[in-house]
């Protein structure tokens, strides 16, 4: 898996990297979302947790997966700003459950 940082724009404003970044996998399938965050992690040389992958999107039979991350300095700066589903897809926050509201009885 090669790995090509195409854009990089430092957002100070919310302490963060936003990265375009676009990964080969030749001969093999679209790798995991683990697996992309452990490659660029060690690649920038930064910690995994302070890691989120917005998006990765491939085509039918390409070898070529673009990415949209955002690097932050660490992992409470990146609770705070990035949206709940976003952190549960990077294993950084818990999914909670949405309970029901019982139905009301219809009114005569």
């Amino acid at each position: 898996m090669d790995i090509e940082i195409s854009s990089r724009k430092e957002n100070g404003l919310l302490k963060r990297a936003e990265l375009e970044i676009t990964v080969k996998h030749q001969n093999s399938p679209t790798p995991k979302r683990d697996e992309v965050k452990d490659a660029v992690a060690k690649s920038l040389g930064i910690a995994k947790d302070g890691l989120v992958i917005v998006s990765m999107k491939s085509s039918f039979g390409s070898h070529e997966t673009h990415v949209l991350a955002m690097a932050y300095a660490d992992k409470e700066t990146a609770l705070k700003t990035e949206n709940k589903h976003i952190l549960v897809r990077n294993r950084l926050a818990e999914k909670t459950e949405k309970v029901k509201a019982a139905k009301k009885p219809a009114a005569k």
